[in-house]
């Protein structure tokens, strides 16, 4: 069981991580750099946001309930302040634009997030999800801690808090091997999953289901199907303990291009298109 499933996201390891691939990954130097800042704006938020919700027993109810806004609006326009001083020029514009719209616009930007992230968004890249994804995931996070967990009695290809899709698998240590996980996309609820079987068509022939791992990122794994060419991008903790999923997968730049070449697509990217 991970610390988000226990209580509350690791933001501090998060962050720490994040400071050490920068200094071994030169290429995604970049990405981690913005990853840093807006994990501690993550960090704050969840920590405000946790203090004025009242606690209660487990919820039963799904996670795509009125989003409710009160508490979190008003951090919006620093949130877009942030990502205006740090992000590349693109994503900076793009912060400023939003910040002299009318607030019902801001608004409709997060609650359309909300509705469909992991549903139906296979065809929206990182950078049209950048804002609401990365503002809303601290109060999505505080949801999955407080949600009750259904009981597994198959093998979902989807999020069983929340419905959406995968982003990435992970490798934990168990017994002489690695026990497969699937890393939801949404709410980043891990849930067990089968080795050998692509999450996303069903494919179940090994022989269809090849791995590519790099020679510089000898832990994360390019978990890959020539039946419906989509990809899952795997971090392996049997490889190195020491790796942050969330994290690692923002360094592994050099995997996307290799499955680019080879005609692989990602259904869900991460937060920042790596």
């Amino acid at each position: 069981m991970t610390l988000a499933q226990t209580g509350g996201p690791p933001y501090d390891a998060r962050i720490r991580r994040a400071e050490r691939l920068t200094a071994v990954y030169p290429f995604a130097a970049e990405f981690l750099n913005l990853y840093r800042s807006l994990a501690g704006f993550q960090r704050v938020l969840f920590e405000e946001v946790a203090s004025s919700t009242k606690t209660s027993d487990p919820a039963d109810a799904g996670l795509r309930g009125d989003l409710g806004l009160t508490l979190l609006l008003p951090h919006f326009r620093g949130f877009l302040s942030l990502v205006e001083q740090n992000a590349p020029d693109a994503l900076a514009k793009s912060a400023r634009q939003i910040s002299v719209l009318p607030s019902d616009s801001w608004v409709s930007l997060l609650n359309a997030y909300w509705s469909q992230a992991g549903l139906h968004d296979q065809h929206i890249g990182a950078f049209a999800q950048f804002f609401p994804r990365a503002f809303l995931q601290p109060h999505v996070e505080l949801l999955a801690a407080q949600t009750r967990k259904p009981p597994l009695v198959t093998t979902p290809s989807v999020c069983p808090l929340c419905g959406a899709r995968p982003l990435l698998g992970v490798l934990r240590p168990e017994g002489d091997g690695g026990k497969r996980f699937l890393l939801c996309s949404f709410c980043f609820w891990e849930w067990d999953f089968r080795r050998i079987l692509c999450p996303f068509c069903g494919e179940e022939q090994e022989g269809k289901l090849p791995v590519y791992v790099a020679e510089q990122l000898p832990h994360i794994r390019v978990e890959s199907c020539d039946t419906c060419k989509f990809y899952l991008r795997t971090i392996d903790l049997t490889k190195d303990g020491n790796a942050v999923p969330l994290v690692d997968d923002l360094a592994a730049v050099p995997l996307s291009l290799w499955a680019h070449e080879h005609g692989y697509a990602r259904v869900q990217p991460n937060l920042l298109g790596t």
